[in-house]
Order: structure tokens, then sequence, then C-alpha cells
């Protein structure tokens, strides 16, 4: 069994974060949200992943994996060089595939439930696809399973009309046979080829598939909030984590979690905070944010809350009333605040 994973979007919600690095790679408490998939296609036995990328982002993918070489993954790079939908994504890796079984990742996802479900409602008799679905509650928003006695009978992506609200939430395991839908369906309205479709084609022709249901949280880190949202879920599950000899005269308010090498003073952090390696934060108050590595931020008496600083962000404040800050921050941004209360900001993309 193989593993895919699609890394190739976009990631145009995620601007101008994802203008610097793909969105699988965007970290969620100090980890990158591709990592999580990685984890746990290893931990199925899977050692041979496909990654399907977007042209000139192999480098930025090989120098983030290399550490797993160790344990014997073998990364694969596929490229889908225009954006034609999830299953088109897919037929880009037939040759990697081959006739082999594999289970297919969304590269945004973050799922805590664990694959050995799905493989094992995969390895009945005669099964050609297993989907996970989930309860949500705004359907129109997914592709959407309709269930009957126990069996899919219907997929539809993001009905106007939906049939129920079991999602399709970004986990599949299929045979090689999803290649023959695929090369079968034609584009969808919004222009791409579509999953739900080849999944639909599949039942169609007498194909069996069946699904499995997790009630545990599952996140589409594709906007801001969501990305927010995950990072609380992570830093709730993982160890917290930080060196007390980088802090000085500073209060940590868990969960957090603080990467090497950073430099705390006089600040409070937390909670909901994830802060990469090489930071240094003076005199700020910090709460569900995402500080990425590099950044510097300094006497700032504002609030800082709901935010994301990419890589090597400064924010430097003087003589400020309390207030609240709230923003999204690219890597390389600098907003310096004067002691009139005005401030000059900077952007580089």
């Amino acid at each position: 069994m193989k593993g895919l994973i699609l890394t190739a979007g976009k990631g145009t919600r995620l601007r101008p974060l994802s203008y610097t690095k793909p969105k699988p790679l965007l970290p969620v408490a100090n980890e990158s949200v591709i990592s999580y998939g990685i984890e746990q296609l290893y931990d199925l036995g899977i050692r041979e992943i496909g990654l399907v990328i977007q042209k000139g982002q192999k480098k930025l993918f090989n120098k983030h994996l290399q550490n797993y070489a160790k344990n014997n993954i073998q990364f694969h790079y596929i490229y889908q060089h225009k954006p034609k939908g999830v299953a088109h994504a897919v037929k880009q890796a037939k040759t990697f595939i081959g006739s082999d079984s594999f289970v297919l990742l969304l590269g945004d996802n973050l799922i805590e439930e664990r694959f050995d479900l799905l493989k094992d409602a995969f390895n009945k008799k005669k099964i050609h696809g297993t989907v996970m679905v989930s309860e949500v509650t705004n359907p129109e928003d997914y592709g959407i399973a309709e269930i009957k006695n126990n069996t899919i009978i219907n997929v539809e992506e993001k009905p106007a009309n939906p049939k129920s609200n079991l999602a399709i939430i970004g986990a599949y395991l299929f045979t090689s046979k999803i290649f023959k839908a695929i090369d079968s369906i034609s584009p969808s309205k919004r222009g791409e080829y579509e999953i739900t479709d080849a999944i639909q084609w599949m039942i169609d022709h007498g194909y069996t598939l069946n699904y499995v249901q997790t009630f545990k949280p599952t996140f589409d880190v594709g906007t801001i909030d969501r990305w927010l949202e995950a990072n609380r879920w992570i830093l709730q599950k993982k160890p917290q984590h930080w060196d007390n000899n980088n802090l000085q005269d500073s209060i940590i308010i868990p969960p957090v979690n603080i990467g090497s090498q950073c430099h705390i003073k006089n600040s409070i952090i937390g909670p909901n905070v994830s802060i990469e390696s090489n930071t240094t934060i003076e005199k700020c108050i910090i709460k569900n944010s995402i500080i990425l590595k590099g950044s510097c931020l300094e006497n700032i008496l504002y609030e800082i809350t709901d935010s994301v600083f990419g890589e090597k962000t400064k924010l430097i404040g003087r003589d400020l009333n309390d207030n609240t800050i709230h923003g999204v921050f690219s890597d390389d941004s600098s907003l310096i605040f004067n002691n009139n209360n005005n401030s000059s900001s900077k952007n580089k993309e």
C-alpha cells in the first residue's frame, strides 16, 4: 500500500502567508500540517508516499522532509501543472501508484481519527474504496455522502440541497480502479475534475465502496480562523514545551509551545500560543496566536490576540495606550509604532 498527499493547492485564503510557502508546510503547534498526515501514514506501515506539488516547490518540500529519511520513508514528487481539481491531481499519480492500493490525503487537512479505522473497513472482501465521513453543520460547503442501509448510494460536491450532513473529509483508501473512474468523468460546473464525481461513477458502475464515520475533530486548515482553531486543538493535545532558561520575568499560561533559542522577557504568553524558533519577545501580551520563526515583537502594550506572524516579522512599539492588535503579517513584515501613536508598516511578499 502507498500513500498520496495532495499539496498543489494555491492557498488563496491564507495569503499573504501562502505566498512564501505551500499551505501544507505552514505550522500547527510548531509542526507542519503535512507532518501530521505523514505520521498517520507511517503508523499504517506505509513507506512510499507521493506528493502532488506545484512546479518550483520541490526544493521547499525537500528541505522540510529530509528528516524523514531516517525512517526509511521515500517521497516521490508528482507535478500538477494546472489546478483542475482533486481528481485531476490524483490522475497525475497514476504511474506512481501502478496497481497498488493507496491512502489519499488532502494536504491541508488535520484528522484526529487514526487511519486504522479506514484500513480495517477497506480490507473487507471486494471493496474498491473507503471514504471517511464526519457530520458537519454546513454540508453545502463539502462533498456530501448519502447513506442508505449502511451503503453509500450517492455523493455530491457542495450541493445546494444536501441530502445528508455527512461530509467526505479528505481521507480515502482506493484500489487503482479509481483511475478508470477519473478517466471517465468530465469537468464539473466549476471547471474541475471532482473526486466526488469519480466516486459516484464507481458506485454507478457496480464497484463496491464503503465508509467509516469519525466523531473526532477534523480541520481544513484553509483559512486564518481555521488555522488558529487547529493550533488551539493541537496545543491542547500535545505535551507543553518551553525552555525556562530562555524566559525572564515572564508568565506562561498553557497550552503553549515555544521553539528553541527563543528569548522572552517581561511578557505574558498564552493561552493557545505557538512560537517557532529564534524568536524574540519583550514586553508583550500574546494569546491565541501563531508566531513563525525568526520574528521579533517588542514593547507592544496592545494585547496581541487571534493573530498570525510570518517568518522574521518585526513588530516594535513605544509609548502606546492599552488596546488590542488583531492581524496577519506576512514573512519579513515590519510594523513600527511611533511615539505620536502613528505607525508605519512595510510588507514584503
